[in-house]
């Protein structure tokens, strides 16, 4: 009963001293709104600047997503030429044999699709583009979760018989044929017609920033028999029937292809096998980190913040030493003092935390209109951010409150 009671008189009190804070705090009104500028500037920039990671983050993530489900990538390895490295893909290793054999004899495969690619001028409807021509086989769309707006995949009998059919991505159309429909169109790529039997759906920029709707998908053989000549595949693009059998899968298709390479112990791989569910944890792992430094580096603004607040909280006692002993004099304790300080350090806090959401929220929306993604701005770190606005304004005009209820009652009368 004494604690409640107790409670209740430190609520009324701080009730009473907020009423005498603010007069204080509004004789020196453009010095309190500059103190607590510090304040509003570091929690708009923590909410900003998380808001900005969250928003990278997720469209990082995106991407991978949109790489396809269950994804492995099985790339050639790369060739070297007097000492240069031609990179990923560039080394004959993978053949069409190499991915008939995955698909067939590695069981939680349920998809398959060897990859070419070149880039080549498209000629239609009397305009050219370059364009990226991918050579994938019918299962390539499933694998990618990609869907078609108009028109249909080619067929694995397309695929065999190295029809000259494609699908085309709805940047290449817009550019070749503008507002006409290019389904049953006819496009001419190295002087071999191809004709239009597919549109996809728009996907936008990729890892990397590449377009993914910038390009014509066309069977894998039609490139390499008409286009590119080539007898070896870039690389093999592969869905595994869940996310819980990924590495599993890469082992055996790693055994698989050292096996047909006839790689003994002593021979490192001639590929590389890309798992789509490791690349999403790294990228989560680094993007956690990024957002971590911008949050850490934007909490320095609100430190700054409150020792300004310090800073300005000790000329006050400074100056009002005189009406901090008058008061005495009529009786107030030196817990009323602490308190009437420590509620003016702690006002200024609040109201520039405040403030300083409200900033933070406009920013974020800002700089994701200018950086063209979508800034989330996440409850967490408003809270977070408020909360320890509040604190600082405890924590940072703790010292002064102290020193102004320290200060002996005669004393404080003579100061001039």
């Amino acid at each position: 009963m004494n604690m409640l009671t107790s409670l209740q008189n430190l609520l009324i009190q701080s009730w009473q001293t907020l009423f005498i804070a603010l007069p204080a705090l509004r004789r020196n009104l453009m010095r309190s709104l500059l103190t607590a500028l510090g304040i509003i500037i570091g929690v708009a920039s923590v909410i900003a600047m998380v808001a900005v990671g969250n928003g990278a983050q997720a469209g990082i993530q995106a991407q991978v997503s949109a790489l396809g489900e269950n994804l492995l990538t099985i790339f050639a390895g790369s060739s070297r030429s007097g000492g240069v490295n031609s990179g990923l893909g560039s080394a004959s290793t993978i053949t069409i044999a190499d991915a008939d054999a995955i698909g067939r004899e590695v069981r939680d495969v349920v998809g398959v699709s060897p990859e070419v690619s070149t880039t080549a001028q498209a000629i239609a409807n009397g305009r050219n583009w370059s364009t990226s021509i991918v050579g994938e086989s019918p299962d390539y769309l499933k694998i990618r979760n990609w869907k078609l707006t108009d028109g249909s995949m080619f067929t694995d009998r397309e695929v065999r018989s190295a029809a000259r059919v494609a699908v085309i991505g709805s940047k290449t159309a817009l550019e070749l044929f503008g507002p006409l429909n290019p389904i049953g169109q006819s496009v001419r790529v190295k002087n071999i017609p191809f004709v239009i039997i597919g549109l996809l759906e728009s996907k936008g920029s990729g890892m990397g920033g590449q377009n993914q709707d910038d390009r014509l998908i066309v069977p894998y053989t039609t490139v390499m028999k008409r286009l590119t000549g080539d007898r070896f595949l870039r690389s093999v693009n592969v869905q595994v029937a869940g996310s819980d059998r990924m590495e599993v899968a890469q082992q055996q298709i790693t055994a698989l292809l050292r096996q047909r390479h006839g790689l003994t112990a002593g021979h490192d791989d001639d590929f590389n096998i890309f798992n789509q569910k490791d690349i999403a944890e790294t990228v989560t792992s680094i993007t956690g980190i990024i957002k971590l430094l911008l949050g850490a580096i934007a909490g320095i603004s609100l430190l700054v913040g409150g020792i300004g607040i310090m800073n300005i909280m000790l000329v006050s006692v400074t100056e009002r030493t005189r009406e901090i002993g008058l008061r005495m004099a009529v009786g107030a304790q030196p817990f009323a003092i602490k308190l009437q300080f420590l509620m003016e350090a702690v006002t200024l806090s609040l109201l520039g935390g405040l403030v300083g959401v409200l900033f933070g929220i406009g920013m974020a929306r800002l700089v994701g209109v200018f950086a063209n993604f979508k800034a989330v701005v996440d409850v967490s770190s408003i809270l977070i951010a408020f909360a320890v606005s509040c604190a600082i304004g405890v924590f940072f005009g703790f010292y002064p409150a102290r020193k102004a209820a320290a200060l002996d009652p005669i004393d404080a009368l003579r100061y001039e």
